[in-house]
């Protein structure tokens, strides 16, 4: 006797429970949830419709099942084909009630005799007429949501992520074409949301059970697949999987690569998006300062040669922003002497908030000397220790050297750029390249001295002194009375006092004119004395896009007009007298004189470095100015020769580009298709979220990056206290301001500065500040010195702080602890 109908139990295969049901069955059979379901086979059915016999054993068969509603979904033996999917060809009945069962299967099985399904194997050139379909009978589920995916992307054939389609309620109106859904684009290896709404049909937890049911799903089937799935509740079920049918690009080979990129340190230098031509003219710096640093402590030139690649490759450009390529760094650092011995404080130089993973550090490190290796590493270390002390006792005059060079490289007036020609600009950059870049020794060497002298010091007090010994390094050595940091917010001060007492000369002010400077001859010369000693400083400063304030002065007049309302006097606790905390070494160490003047010496000589670190760094300020100079100066002269429709279009172009298309090694001369491709791509970048600070990417960095970052975990707001790095001690009670541009944005004398990060260019809002906590930085961060000098307290390293915080709210930061609270409510 002929079967009619399966089930699960009687493992048929295609011939009896056609493409589709054969599918399900092996789906459920393997552990998927698939919605419970029965075969109606085609020998069910004759062209009087549906047997006798077949409809009694469907009734039954019906309360085996389960109560309705049920769907009758057709199931042919070519559908659902590697070849040819018969897509919708032919039909499904919905919501089937238990007593229209029989008539909507009947209506399934003769849709296989549809003409729509003929010619569409006509065109898929498919010999001979279709045959009727077997009908699957399927309880329904209550869909919260459901959809369609992909595990890999049918359009463009990447097989490197799965592409989700999702819809509320049940899918039929997304597969029928009714409706648009919401697509979701995952990291096939990561599962990172690549693309999709942050809040949408699917949640988080949604997300990561689809990936793993298309990753799942696609593993047992051995090819890409499409897959039908629906949510009951917080239940994901399959309905249907078959394979992708549509040409895809092949597999790539597996890469086991892994580059690592970190932000946490850079973003204080390069925040937010950075333009191509400051980021190829930084990458540059990078390379020619860091061989010079490793030469200085004593690596050959030949091992510099050799790692050609590390040095050219420190930084990356991801969507947009700067990053650290970390595992470079390391390699850099290993160069060093002594660096296995010494590795975990060498590993703090770089400032990043964790460390490279363990099996890549300790792969880049290698086993720890031994034996004689162990001697002769001791011995180039003592190498090391003796040419940093002879460096150490020449600094003065290294400093006073580099500064006479410098002044020399930027005798010639700025302005004197804009007469120049092309090629007189190209040959001024080559110098400054040579004069400068290639010889940045004194901000090296001190660098590296001030990190060693810092960390020594700090340690030192800490082993004699503890917590007290902790504080008062903090004192004494952020606050200090001589850093070029600090000068700006005084004059700024000093010049909102000059316009206080003219209330039309402040109004005007605030809205960033300043033709009415002139009515306070005093004031105005303040100002031009100002902008000339910092005309180029500005917001993100190291951009070469930034605007500087000789350009815009906007900026440094609202700040006068902030700061003739003056800061409440009792809202700050810390007294900034420098003389006592000078004293607090002679407390701490009173009845031990030998402590006390060994502890006085390090300090004191830690506190001269970073003082130099923070001044020299204005310099670094001064040269970015003049490149910014230089190239803008280009860019008019390309636009002049309709090489670029707008002179700023320069700042889409790298270094090499500008310099090959002067200098004639360029690759292309099309420069302004260059352009519009790279303004697409960065109007794409501004578009979306900032990524992780820690990117790993396994494989080519180029293949790897769109499937490596994930979501942001949100901030718990309902937290009421967050603790970061306490760096310039005081507590504040007061409304936090949250500032993403000080540009655009301003804050009241007395609120409480929030931000992600700063840099020297937020001076302007730090005069007006109660107090400053920034997400990222540590106790060296250019915020963390400032606000030493001006005596209010700081905390960095707040992490979400942004997000945390509500714009407005009062909070409380103590800057010795580190802790920060909200009082509202």
């Amino acid at each position: 006797m002929t079967q009619l109908i399966f089930k699960l139990r009687d493992k048929a295969g295609v011939d009896q429970l056609g493409g589709k049901g054969a599918a399900l069955a092996r789906s459920a059979e393997h552990g998927f949830d698939v919605p419970p379901f029965f075969v109606l086979s085609t020998a069910a059915f004759s062209n009087d419709g549906l047997q006798a016999t077949a409809h009694a054993e469907l009734i039954a068969s019906l309360e085996q099942l389960g109560p309705g509603p049920y769907a009758a979904r057709s199931s042919a033996i070519e559908e659902d084909g590697a070849a040819n999917s018969h897509a919708g060809q032919f039909l499904s009945v919905l919501n089937v009630s238990a007593k229209d069962i029989p008539d909507a299967c009947l209506q399934v099985w003769r849709s296989g005799a549809n003409a729509a399904v003929n010619s569409y194997r006509e065109s898929r050139g498919i010999d001979g007429d279709s045959s009727a379909p077997a009908v699957i009978v399927q309880q329904m589920i209550d869909a919260r949501c459901a959809g369609v995916a992909f595990s890999a992307d049918p359009v463009s054939g990447l097989q490197d992520r799965f592409v989700i389609s999702a819809i509320s309620g049940l899918g039929d109106r997304l597969v029928g074409g009714e409706e648009d859904g919401e697509t979701y684009i995952l990291g096939r290896a990561s599962g990172a949301r690549l693309r999709g709404p942050d809040t949408g049909v699917l949640s988080s937890e949604d997300i990561a059970a689809l990936h793993q049911l298309i990753a799942k799903v696609a593993d047992f089937c051995g090819a890409p697949q499409d897959i039908e799935w629906a949510f009951e509740g917080s239940k994901l079920f399959l309905l249907q999987t078959r394979p992708i049918t549509t040409a895809l690009r092949p597999s790539p080979l597996s890469d086991d690569g892994v580059i690592v990129f970190d932000n946490s340190n850079i973003i204080e230098s390069y925040p937010g998006i950075v333009s191509p031509l400051t980021y190829s003219f930084a990458q540059y710096a990078y390379s020619r300062v860091y061989r010079r640093f490793v030469s200085l402590v004593g690596v050959s030139d030949a091992s510099i040669r050799a790692h050609a690649d590390v040095f050219d490759n420190m930084l990356a450009r991801l969507d947009g922003r700067v990053y650290y390529n970390l595992i470079n760094w390391y390699r850099a650092l290993a160069l060093l002497p002594g660096f296995s011995l010494n590795r975990a404080y060498m590993e703090t130089m770089m400032g990043v908030s964790s460390a490279l993973p363990q099996e890549i550090a300790d792969d880049i490190a290698g086993e720890p000397p031994k034996g004689v290796a162990l001697a002769v590493e001791w011995l180039k270390i003592a190498g090391v220790g003796l040419k940093l002390g002879f460096e150490a006792l020449r600094l003065r005059l290294t400093v006073g050297d580099f500064y006479k060079r410098l002044n020399l490289a930027l005798a010639q007036p700025a302005t004197e750029l804009d007469t120049m020609p092309l090629t007189s600009l190209a040959a001024e950059y080559r110098r400054i390249e040579a004069d400068l870049l290639d010889r940045w020794d004194a901000p090296l060497v001190n660098d590296f001295l001030c990190m060693i002298a810092f960390g020594a010091s700090r340690k030192l007090l800490e082993k004699w002194a503890g917590d007290e010994g902790l504080a008062a390094h903090n004192d004494i050595m952020i606050g200090q009375g001589d850093i070029i940091s600090a000068e700006p917010a005084k004059r700024i001060r000093a010049m909102g006092a000059m316009a206080g007492q003219d209330a039309e000369l402040t109004a005007t002010l605030e809205r960033g004119d300043g033709d009415l400077i002139a009515r306070s001859p005093e004031l105005e010369k303040a100002v031009a004395a100002y902008i000339e000693k910092f005309g180029d400083r500005c917001t993100e400063e190291l951009k070469l896009e930034s605007i500087p304030l000789e350009r815009d002065p906007a900026p440094l007049y609202m700040a006068i007009a902030s700061a003739t309302r003056k800061i409440p006097a009792a809202q700050n606790t810390h007294a900034a007298d420098e003389q006592k905390n000078t004293d607090s070494l002679g407390a701490l160490f009173a009845t031990k004189p030998v402590k006390r003047w060994l502890a006085r010496l390090l300090v004191g000589w830690a506190r001269r470095r970073v003082r130099d670190r923070e001044n020299l760094r204005f310099e670094r300020t001064r040269i970015f100015g003049r490149a910014r100079h230089l190239f803008r100066a280009v860019g008019r002269q390309f636009h002049a020769h309709g090489l670029l429709d707008d002179p700023d279009d320069i700042f889409y172009l790298t270094v090499q580009e500008v310099l090959g298309a002067i200098e004639g090694f360029a690759v292309s001369n099309g420069l302004s298709g260059i352009v519009a491709l790279r303004k697409a791509e960065t109007t794409a970048s501004v578009a979306r979220p900032d990524p992780e600070e820690r990117i790993i990417v396994k494989g080519a960095a180029i293949s790897g990056l769109h499937t490596a970052t994930p979501q942001e975990t949100p901030a718990d707001n309902n937290e009421r206290e967050r603790s970061g790095t306490g760096c310039s001690a005081g507590c504040v009670k007061s409304a936090a301001r949250l500032i993403s541009d000080p540009r655009t944005q301003g804050i009241k004398p007395g609120e409480i500065l929030v931000a992600r990060h700063t840099d020297p260019g937020w001076i302007a809002v730090f005069s007006n500040a109660s107090a400053i906590v920034v997400e990222r930085g540590s106790l060296l961060s250019h915020s963390a010195i400032v606000a030493r000098e001006l005596g209010i307290p700081c905390v960095v390293g707040l992490k979400s702080a942004m997000k945390w915080i509500v714009d407005g709210e009062t909070i409380e930061v103590d800057g010795a602890t580190g802790k920060v609270r909200k009082t509202d409510g």
